[in-house]
């Protein structure tokens, strides 16, 4: 069996977009479009928390921007999922484990981890 969490972010891959989203966290929060790496990534890297969580967990995780994303599964599940998203891999399938919707209330890398092990 092939267990694995998938974390997609709703940003696009690339320096020049990291650049951007870098500033979007700090000039304008409010608005920023992806909760996921709001509460995961600080501005200038991974939250701590958040690192040494990924690297304990039993889980395998595999993380992707969007568009990353949408080219590996692209014929499966293009229009499936509103990013950012947790999915839950397991023989082939994906399943949702944490919405666009839920995610936009979780306040806390402490929060998303809680859901995560209770969950998976």
């Amino acid at each position: 069996m092939d267990k694995k969490l998938i974390f997609v972010y709703n940003a696009n891959s690339g320096v020049w977009n990291s650049v951007l989203d870098s500033a979007h966290k700090i000039l304008k929060p409010n608005s920023y479009s992806c909760n996921l790496c709001a509460i995961t990534h600080g501005v200038i890297g991974e939250k701590s928390v958040w690192k040494k969580y990924r690297k304990s967990s039993n889980f395998k995780m595999e993380f992707y921007h969007k568009d990353g994303f949408l080219k590996a599964f692209a014929s499966k599940y293009l229009l499936k999922f509103d990013f950012p998203v947790v999915l839950f891999a397991e023989n082939g399938e994906l399943e949702l484990l944490i919405s666009k919707e839920e995610l936009e209330g979780i306040s806390s890398v402490e929060k998303l981890i809680k859901i995560l092990q209770k969950r998976a």
